[in-house]
């Protein structure tokens, strides 16, 4: 089997009426791409399962896998990173508010070089009032501490070189934090402006409390990876000398 360019990772919990037309679209999207897609199944309570395991009958693109308890978002993009085969990761929500036709500008600025990510920038938000405050104010927030110089960092949207990926510590909530555990790291980051939609189907599951209170003890352990960092650090190798073989011409002289 040949290493595709991109593994598209899909976190998703309960997306049963969104992920059919999520799959659809990232088909069409990335046609001309060579790429796999890693769908996370969240311990989903809904027909989330059932659906994944008849696509991926008939689509050896798609590669299900699936939580018996919910993980979290962090945690299953941490696990199929790990499963993944690309040389790049792009993450969307599979609540269907990124949208996939954003992709292949993302990963032709990614091939382009001198980038580790490119975070996408939902510039028009389709959300209610109290998500795009919460998410407003932790952007801020972050933003004034961090220093990550990335205006949405709460964007689903991401395509991330997947050694990078692999080296960043992890925690749960990680993926909030991407583009400042990059930075930290020595890598660098660039956002562009991607289309946001409204939700498809069902429900979010993220609140005022678990997007923003929840966020404050990572924030301060970010802070502190970022200032414990001596990366990235210049390194000078001396390779040692090869030893001579002497020829057969040089041993009779």
């Amino acid at each position: 089997m040949s290493v595709p360019l991109v593994s598209v990772i899909i976190p998703a919990r309960d997306e049963a009426g969104n992920l059919p037309s999520l799959l659809d679209e990232i088909a069409a999207a990335l046609a001309a791409v060579d790429h796999e897609v890693l769908v996370v199944d969240d311990a989903s309570r809904d027909d989330s399962w059932r659906l994944l395991e008849a696509r991926a009958a008939e689509d050896p693109r798609l590669r299900p896998l699936r939580h018996a308890e919910s993980a979290g978002q962090s945690t299953s993009v941490w696990q199929a990173a790990h499963r993944a085969h690309g040389e790049w990761l792009a993450t969307l929500d599979g609540d269907g508010q990124n949208d996939p036709a954003d992709l292949p500008r993302l990963i032709e600025r990614a091939r382009q070089g001198g980038v580790t990510l490119v975070a996408g920038h939902r510039t028009t938000r389709r959300d209610d009032w109290l998500k795009r405050l919460s998410s407003k104010i932790a952007n801020r927030v972050r933003s004034a501490l961090l220093k990550d110089d990335t205006p949405d960092t709460g964007c689903g949207l991401k395509v991330i070189h997947r050694q990078a990926f692999l080296c960043l510590p992890y925690f749960d909530h990680m993926h909030r934090f991407l583009p400042a555990l990059i930075l930290s790291q020595g890598g660098c980051c660039v956002s562009l402006p991607v289309n946001h939609r409204p939700r498809g189907a069902g429900r979010s599951h993220y609140g005022l409390n678990n997007r923003l209170w929840a966020g404050l003890i990572d924030l301060l352990g970010v802070m502190w990876l970022h200032h414990r960092s001596r990366l990235p650090a210049g390194l000078t190798t001396l390779e040692p000398a090869r030893r001579h073989t002497p020829t057969p011409q040089e041993e009779i002289s």
